[in-house]
């Protein structure tokens, strides 16, 4: 499994080059047989002095020895991956060779982790024709794609997103961190970490928001701040101490999706189940009804039963007279049983009137909710076409000056 990652630290000095060479070449890191440099070298040691010295000769020639100064890449290989020193050292010599074509490339082993991993270090003007080294969003994706290929070449594992190493998936929640540092933290649990408790801060107030108004409001009693706004691409969270954090952090930690479409969803989800509770009080309250009233046409069968039974209506008199003895002789006996049933009936029919009422204050509640939720929502969009129509008729207003003040200065003589 090879990782092949982008460091996006400052690269616009000369500074900033030496001492990038400097760490990739330390001796306590690497050794010269595990270090090349792809393109024009005339020197036969390799020392970060003389890379450096190459580089800086290259970009005068070109009369660009300014701006972004070197790009610095490191692939890594999983502890458990079937890869020798050697061959590491000849996989990012290759992958120099295609991806930084035409580009003086710095390739160096590091052996001294418990994984193999392996440095680049390209110089940012060409060799070729002194065009500066420029990659895109879509180029870092191919370049992921780029060394998939070759590790399937080579019979080495590929990186799946979603699952570790032996191909086992990852947990919902389970640290991933690619921060060793970071990794420790979580695992060992050594201090309080603020992304961790944003984290449950966000898994806390997801369990019953319903939109994003709600959710910052909620985040904010946790003591996070939240901005979330439409020209950021990123949520981003600080807590009471200034201490900030992505959205895109937090997913990657801790393999969640807190993103803006990962929150949308889950506020639709919530919604629905709200209204799925509000249906199914519906329903127990319509099931209640119908058991009050089967409840009371049995109490009225019964008593009608009974005032027959007395007045012997329906009843001839021998067989009301041997009712009467029956009756007489079990009056006794059933009347306290009665009474018992009796109480109970009427008081399993209060607790359900009550558990009755209680869900339906509850629905009403729920149902209020996602009615404030949908008019928040249809209110933010209208403040946000409003606001776009705002501006675009500003700027309407400033080109309709701009012409008129062209149209009054006229041509210059």
């Amino acid at each position: 499994m090879a990782i092949n990652k982008t460091i996006n630290k400052r690269t616009n000095t000369h500074g900033a080059m030496r001492n990038c060479i400097e760490y990739v070449l330390r001796q306590d890191k690497t050794n010269e047989l595990f270090t090349c440099v792809t393109g024009p070298y005339c020197h036969d040691e390799i020392n970060y002095d003389l890379v450096y010295r190459t580089f800086l000769e290259e970009k005068k020639v070109w009369d660009k020895d300014s701006g972004r100064m070197y790009a610095h890449n490191v692939i890594s290989w999983h502890k458990d991956e079937q890869i020798t020193l050697e061959q590491a050292l000849e996989f990012g010599k290759e992958f120099a060779e295609n991806w930084f074509s035409g580009f003086q490339t710095l390739v160096a082993v590091h052996k001294d982790k418990d994984h193999i991993h392996c440095h680049l270090v390209t110089n940012s003007v060409s060799y070729e024709d002194g065009r500066k080294l420029h990659n895109t969003k879509k180029d870092l994706e191919r370049m992921k794609q780029f060394t998939n290929q070759m590790c399937r070449e080579r019979g080495l594992t590929v990186a799946e997103k979603g699952k570790h190493f032996d191909g086992s998936q990852i947990e919902k929640g389970e640290v991933i961190a690619w921060s060793k540092d970071k990794y420790n933290l979580f695992r060992q649990q050594v201090k309080d970490s603020f992304v961790a408790d944003c984290a449950m801060a966000v898994l806390k107030a997801l369990e019953n928001c319903i939109s994003k108004e709600k959710f910052i409001e909620k985040m904010k009693q946790f003591g996070w701040n939240v901005n979330w706004t439409e020209k950021r691409k990123h949520i981003t969270f600080q807590n009471q101490v200034g201490k900030k954090i992505r959205d895109s952090n937090l997913s990657k930690t801790f393999h969640l999706d807190i993103s803006k479409e990962g929150l949308e969803n889950e506020f639709d989800r919530n919604r629905q189940k709200a209204r799925d509770s509000a249906n199914r009080d519906g329903r127990s309250d319509e099931e209640l009804r119908n058991y009050y009233r089967e409840l009371d046409a049995a109490i009225a069968d019964t008593r009608g039963i009974t005032n027959r039974a007395q007045s012997g209506e329906g009843y001839s008199r021998t067989e009301f007279r041997e009712s009467e003895r029956v009756h007489a002789n079990t009056e006794k006996a059933d009347t306290d049983t009665g009474r018992r049933e009796t109480d109970n009936l009427i008081r399993q029919a209060e607790i359900a009137r009550r558990s009755s009422e209680i869900n339906r204050r509850n629905s009403a509640f729920d149902n209020r909710t996602v009615r404030n939720a949908e008019a928040e929502s249809i209110a933010s969009e209208e403040q946000r076409r409003f606001e776009e129509q705002k501006r675009f008729e500003e700027q309407e207003r400033a080109r309709e000056a701009r012409r008129r003040y062209k149209r009054r200065s006229g041509p210059e003589l």
